[in-house]
């Protein structure tokens, strides 16, 4: 595992990295307790292009290897409302690998449900970490989303 820092600046060699990055950051000042690699369900290919609203909370990727898109988490509920972007690394790279953090609920009732999500990404071309959205999961029942990534 090679996780950089240079300044502001973090990048890593592989998918590895990116969890690690994604586990020590705390995004809006809440802890990851769980990280999630996408993986594509139709040939299990790990590289995505990706679409983005971060003000809506949506994430679609589409494999770079199949070119299967899926909404993440539950985008597909405020898909419609949404102007998602094309996500474009500093050096002009489209395609990540990318993975879900998920900060979980705490309490004795809530040990499983989720609080807020975060999806990272590393840039295939230059290794660049970074995010490409986040939202705050103020519902229940929620554990369904680590299913969903």
């Amino acid at each position: 595992m090679a996780l950089e820092v240079s300044g502001e600046r973090r990048s890593g060699d592989g998918t590895a990295d990116l969890v690690a990055y994604l586990e020590q950051d705390d995004p809006d000042g809440y802890p990851v307790h769980r990280v999630v690699v996408a993986v594509c369900a139709a040939c299990s290919g790990t590289t995505f292009g990706l679409l983005a609203d971060d003000a809506e909370s949506v994430v679609r990727r589409t494999c770079a290897g199949c070119g299967e898109s899926a909404l993440m988490l539950d985008s597909e509920d405020y898909w419609d409302d949404a102007d998602p972007e094309v996500i474009e690394c500093e050096c002009g790279g489209e395609e990540f690998e990318v993975a879900v953090g998920f900060t979980m609920r705490t309490g004795a009732d809530e040990t499983d449900e989720v609080r807020w999500v975060s999806v990272g990404v590393r840039c295939v071309r230059d290794g660049r970490l970074g995010y490409c959205a986040d939202w705050k999961i103020d519902y229940s029942p929620s554990s369904d989303l680590l299913d969903r990534v």
